[in-house]
């Protein structure tokens, strides 16, 4: 076979199942009334139905890419998606409350395994500038424009069919997913158990972020400040801590410390959950504002979204590797994240009977477009002084920033907004009223979160030409994107 359409081929593979991750982040969010009124769901407890999936999630990543690196990356990936594809039959399947979470929670593992080691294959698979820059693109088209496809089909799925078939879609991509995967992904050469596993490591980080996400996604039922959310986030501090005491005595850690030496890394990671954080709340708030303000239905709300999808797919076609070749990936990124502060402050002034003509189509094909312009540069960056050895683990250390970012800040700003529209009904003022003025301050709080994100980069990130010049990581001549 081919070797060069080996590894594009490879890589449709591996966006299949990252694609399915994406999907599943989003595509939920619809559905959750039909399940609740199916399956018989309390309000405290359909929380779990995202909640169980996002601390499995979160809770693998860093172990799973670094398992990836000592026992190869194919067998982990391989791995999560079959999990991935049984446990979405099963939720499917569902006839119990119980058994839907404890459907969520395997996929959320099974996701968690694929998507810990998705990044290091692509790195490795790409070792020349110009066709890594390519293929991050389409990566970076996955992720980005995954959530948005999500909530369409979601819509549309629970609108024409059933809820159920939101989980049974998984099931043709996952058994593609495999059987291709199987041929076409070359598996690296491990660094091997023979020095042991760090056993004690990998079970303290895992818990760790386990009560971590605990923490975060039940701090809006529980308060911020309640007895309950203190007890569980100094828990998972103790956790860290007892993580980070031990790594530093072992020579042969799970997550050698090393690795947060890298600034580029570290500094990318943040930025990247900052920017998450804004574009989760802002699918959250979107939702919320479009179905009970502007009355959109569930496919309806979907279309809504359509602009981000397509202004990140736009840019994903090339457009973003060729901007990072001539400007360099820090100043791209930067005008990527001012492009998104825009936007979000744009649908901040959406009013009570704001139509979607033109200032939300506009703000959302923005959003896509900056999103397209920013994950791309931030991917770069952050594996750009990664040794290959540990690319496994950067990309999970990457992932689990998203993730964490991710929950964090839609749990913190969606429960500030949410607040601050139940604050206003009970000062008297019209329920459509409070509501849009509390989904504003959202999408305001959002682009805070980006703009973050934004300082972040700029302070932390070395500029393009500070970073080290590596035969697999030199900067971008444009001349090689054009001949790719």
């Amino acid at each position: 076979m081919n070797s060069d359409f080996r590894r594009w081929a490879a890589l449709v593979v591996v966006c299949l199942g990252q694609l399915m991750i994406m999907l599943d982040g989003t595509i939920v969010n619809v559905a959750l009334p039909s399940i609740q009124l199916d399956l018989g769901f309390s309000e405290a407890n359909l929380t779990w139905v995202v909640n169980a999936y996002a601390i499995a999630y979160g809770s693998f990543l860093l172990v799973a890419g670094r398992v990836g690196d000592l026992i190869g990356r194919r067998k982990v990936f391989m791995a999560g998606v079959f999990l991935f594809t049984v446990a979405s039959v099963g939720s499917g399947f569902a006839q119990e409350s119980s058994q839907l979470i404890t459907g969520r929670f395997l996929q959320g593992l099974g996701g968690s395994m694929s998507a810990g080691v998705i990044l290091a294959i692509i790195i490795t698979e790409f070792q020349k500038a110009a066709e890594r820059a390519k293929a991050m693109s389409v990566f970076t088209f996955v992720i980005a424009g995954g959530g948005s496809l999500g909530l369409l089909a979601g819509g549309a799925l629970t609108q024409l069919v059933s809820w159920h078939w939101i989980f049974f879609i998984n099931l043709p991509i996952g058994i593609a997913t495999l059987i291709l995967g199987a041929w076409l992904i070359k598996e690296n050469e491990g660094l091997g158990l023979d020095q042991g596993v760090d056993i004690a490591g990998s079970i303290l980080i895992t818990a760790a972020l386990m009560v971590g996400v605990y923490s975060i996604v039940t701090a809006a039922d529980y308060g911020w400040t309640s007895e309950h959310t203190i007890v569980t986030s100094g828990a998972a501090l103790a956790l860290v801590a007892a993580f980070v005491f031990l790594e530093s005595r072992l020579s042969n850690p799970i997550m050698p410390l090393r690795i947060l030496r890298v600034r580029s890394l570290t500094g990318a990671s943040a930025a990247r959950g900052l920017l998450v954080a804004g574009l989760f709340t802002n699918f959250f708030v979107g939702v919320l504002y479009l179905q009970h303000v502007r009355g959109f239905s569930a496919i309806e709300t979907g279309l809504a979204f359509l602009p981000t999808t397509l202004g990140t797919g736009l840019m994903s076609t090339g457009i973003s590797a060729r901007l990072m070749a001539r400007l360099g990936p820090r100043n791209l990124l930067m005008g990527g994240l001012a492009t998104m502060v825009g936007a979000l402050v744009v649908l901040s002034t959406l009013g009570q009977s704001s139509g979607y003509l033109p200032w939300m189509l506009v703000g959302y094909a923005m959003l896509g477009t900056g999103a397209g312009m920013s994950f791309l540069p931030l991917l770069t960056i952050s594996m750009s002084e990664v040794a290959t050895a540990d690319a496994g683990l950067a990309s999970g250390f990457s992932n689990v920033a998203m993730q964490v970012g991710g929950a964090l800040g839609l749990a913190a700003l969606g429960t500030i907004a949410t607040d601050r529209a139940a604050s206003l009904v009970s000062q008297g003022r019209p329920l459509q009223a409070a509501l849009t003025s509390g989904y504003d301050l959202g999408f305001l709080l959002a682009a805070g979160s980006v703009a973050l994100g934004l300082l972040v980069v700029m302070t932390v990130l070395r500029p393009a030409g500070s970073l080290r010049t590596e035969p697999a990581r030199r900067h971008i001549d444009p001349a090689e994107v054009e001949a790719a």
